[in-house]
């Protein structure tokens, strides 16, 4: 396996980093966070149709892209990277259990509406629901059926991490139509689900390793930078390992959901990667914190919006132990 991206690959990573730079810096992701959406409409509008994000995975005959989940965990990384709310990880996960479990009318029926940028969902807890307030297409499980909702009851959930939005389901009397086979639906969810959060630790290390090496070039202490100091180097150059060792285990952990026969060995290294840069995130964010001294604490700087993503990730994919707990099995 070729450990590094090709060239649309790569071009496609530079044109969603030159997007969230230009419109998802720290003041805006802080306002899309706390609006009434959670996200900004107007960058997800720009990502799913100029960019077609929401399509990579989704296969040409349903209107998509026909590429793989891969591409879609290029982006994932960069998102990862900018904090910048997203409905993409939520629609990515309905996605690609429509596509594992759903029937061929419901794939006909629902997938291109998700490849245009529609915001679609699965519940797997109705007590805490990625952006199903403003989703479209609902999906859940229910007796071993996938099923679609029809004009669930939410509200709003509140969670320490603002930059990933989630809410309440009331599934008590709500219309289900049956579209598809519930177990296979819900075991691809799960991997996804991992794969994902696994791509975003990646992108949330390196913007905190990025910056936390920029501060140590800048502050001075002694009369010299901080950063040439060479207890913070080692410190530094562990981060800068455990950040790329991240990366390789999510690109493999990615490469074989969209391309791999083999389900164990595909399985083992989503939790191996989920493992590593979901751990990788805390201690990464962690020593973020540290390093850039009491500046990090304060409301103001964006070092604790990276510890509470990389908090909220291990909530949402399951806590490192739990994937190695599953790898040693």
């Amino acid at each position: 396996m070729d450990f590094s991206l090709d060239d649309e690959q790569r071009e496609l990573a530079a044109t969603v980093r030159s997007l969230l730079d230009k419109r998802a810096d720290s003041a805006a992701v802080r306002a899309a966070a706390t609006s009434d959406t959670g996200y900004d409409p107007a960058l997800w509008s720009a990502l799913a149709e100029q960019v077609g994000v929401a399509a990579l995975a989704v296969p040409e005959e349903y209107d998509g892209v026909g590429a793989s989940f891969f591409e879609t965990a290029v982006v994932l990384e960069e998102l990862g990277r900018s904090l910048a709310p997203s409905p993409l990880l939520a629609t990515t996960i309905a996605t690609e259990a429509i596509l594992a479990g759903g029937t061929e009318e419901a794939k006909q029926r629902l997938l291109p509406r998700l490849a245009a940028g529609e915001i679609g969902t699965l519940i797997t807890d109705p007590r805490a629901v990625l952006d199903v307030e403003h989703a479209g297409i609902v999906l859940a499980v229910e007796d071993d059926d996938l099923v679609e909702l029809a004009d669930p009851k939410t509200a709003w959930a509140e969670s320490m991490d603002q930059t990933i939005r989630l809410g309440r389901v009331d599934l008590t009397d709500a219309p289900t139509t049956v579209i598809g086979d519930g177990r296979t639906a819900l075991a691809r969810a799960e991997l996804v689900t991992a794969a994902a959060a696994a791509a975003l630790a990646v992108g949330l290390c390196q913007r905190a390793l990025d910056e936390t090496v920029a501060y140590t070039r800048e502050r001075e202490q002694f009369g010299r930078p901080i950063g040439s100091f060479q207890a913070l180097k080692h410190r530094m150059a562990d981060l800068l390992v455990r950040t790329e060792i991240s990366r390789s285990a999510s690109w493999a952990a990615s490469y074989a959901l969209a391309h791999s026969a083999d389900a164990e060995e595909t399985a083992l290294l989503v939790h191996t990667a989920a493992s590593y840069a979901l751990e990788s995130a805390h201690l990464v964010t962690g020593e973020a914190i540290q390093l850039h001294g009491g500046i990090a604490i304060t409301w103001e700087h964006d070092a604790h919006l990276w510890f509470k993503r990389a908090h909220a990730l291990s909530q949402l994919a399951g806590a490192p132990h739990r994937h190695r707990a599953a790898v040693a099995l």
